[in-house]
C-alpha cells in the first residue's frame, strides 16, 4: 500500500480532529474575515498544533489573504494546506537518511524506540543494504531480547553484551563489527530512562563522541523517537535530547492511535528538526519515510 493510502488509514483519529474541525469552520464561516481566522486558530490549538505554531500559521494565512485579496473560503483552505506543508519543510536542514552509515536511536522508555529500530532495519534490508544493529540499551534486558527478535526477523547481525554492560562499549564493538563485515549501515539502540535524568544524557553524549571519532557528521543520523500520544510533551523531550545528542531527525510513533498528530507541526516549527519516519501501525511494514505533502493531504482531505 502506498504511503498516502496508508496515511489516510493510519491517521484516521488525527484526520478526525483536524479535518472535521477545519471543515466545520469553513462550512460555518463562509465569509473570509477575522472571525474565520479566529475559529481556525482555536481549531488548530485543539488539534494539538500548539499555541506558538498556530500563531505562526494564522499570521501567514492572514498575510496571504491580504496580499492575494482572497475572498473565497475554499481558496483560504488551499492556502492553509500550503502553509502546513511549508511548516514541515521550509528552513529545515535534513540529510538524506539513505546516505547514513551510522544511526543512533534515542528516546524515553515506552515510545516504541526498540520497535522503531527493528522497523528501520527492515526498511534498509528491503533496499538490499547490509545492516548491523547494536543493542546499547543494556539496562533493560527486555530491550536486548526484543532487538534479537527483530534482528532475526530481518536477518541482520546484532552486537550485544550482558545486561548492565557499558553502553558505550557496545557501540564501540558494533562500529568495529560493522566495519569488519563491510556493512552499509549500523543502527544502535540506546537506554531510554526519563529525559530529566542527567546521567542518561551524559551517557548519550559519550556514545556520540565514540561514533564521531570514526564517522563523518554527514554520514551520521541521530533519530529521536517520539510517541504521538504524548502531544506537546514531545517538544520538551526533543529539546532535552537535542542538547545531549544533536538530534538530526524524528521518528513519530503511534500516530494511528491518537488525535494528537498536530504535535508534528509544533515540533518541526519550534525545533527545526525534520520528521524522518512515522509509525502508523504495529506491523513491520507500518513504518514510512515521511512526506510532508502526503501527510497534510492525508489529514485534511
Amino acid at each position: 500500500m502506498m504511503f498516502f493510502d496508508k496515511i489516510k488509514q493510519g491517521l484516521s483519529k488525527t484526520k478526525q480532529s483536524f479535518s472535521e474541525g477545519i471543515n466545520n469552520v469553513f462550512a460555518t464561516f463562509r465569509k473570509v474575515d477575522e472571525e474565520l481566522l479566529e475559529e481556525l486558530e482555536e481549531t488548530l490549538i485543539m488539534a494539538d498544533v500548539g499555541i506558538n505554531t498556530t500563531e505562526v500559521i494564522i499570521d501567514k494565512l492572514r498575510d496571504r489573504i491580504k496580499k492575494k485579496k482572497i475572498e473565497d473560503s475554499e481558496k483560504v483552505k488551499d492556502e492553509l494546506k500550503e502553509i502546513l506543508s511549508e511548516i514541515l519543510t521550509e528552513d529545515i536542514e535534513s540529510k538524506d537518511i539513505n546516505d547514513a552509515k551510522v544511526i543512533l536511536v534515542v528516546g524515553v522508555n515506552g515510545v516504541g524506540k526498540t520497535t522503531s529500530l527493528g522497523k528501520l532495519a527492515n526498511y534498509f534490508v528491503k533496499q538490499n543494504k547490509k545492516v548491523v544493529a547494536g543493542a546499547a540499551d543494556t539496562f533493560r534486558a527486555a530491550a536486548v531480547e526484543q532487538l534479537e527478535i527483530w534482528s532475526n526477523r530481518s536477518n541482520i547481525e546484532l552486537v550485544k553484551k550482558d545486561e548492565g554492560a557499558d553502553p558505550a562499549s557496545v557501540v564501540f564493538d558494533a562500529l568495529q563489527v560493522a566495519q569488519e563485515k563491510n556493512a552499509d549501515i549500523l543502527i544502535c539502540d540506546t537506554a531510554g530512562r526519563l529525559h530529566n535524568k542527567v546521567n542518561l544524557m551524559e551517557e548519550l553524549a559519550k556514545i556520540n563522541r565514540i561514533i564521531d571519532k570514526s564517522t563523518p557528521q554527514d554520514k551520521k543520523e541521530v533519530l529521536l523517537v517520539l510517541d504521538a500520544t504524548t502531544g506537546q510533551n514531545g517538544i520538551i523531550q526533543a529539546k532535552e535530547f537535542s542538547k545531549a545528542t544533536g538530534v538530526t531527525g524524528i521518528v513519530v510513533t503511534k500516530l494511528d492511535g491518537t488525535a494528537k498528530g498536530g504535535m508534528v507541526f509544533a515540533i518541526v516549527s519550534e525545533l527545526k528538526i525534520p520528521i524522518k519516519f512515522i509509525g502508523v501501525g504495529e506491523g513491520i511494514d507500518d513504518f514510512y519515510e515521511f512526506n510532508a505533502k502526503d501527510f497534510v493531504n492525508g489529514i485534511l482531505e
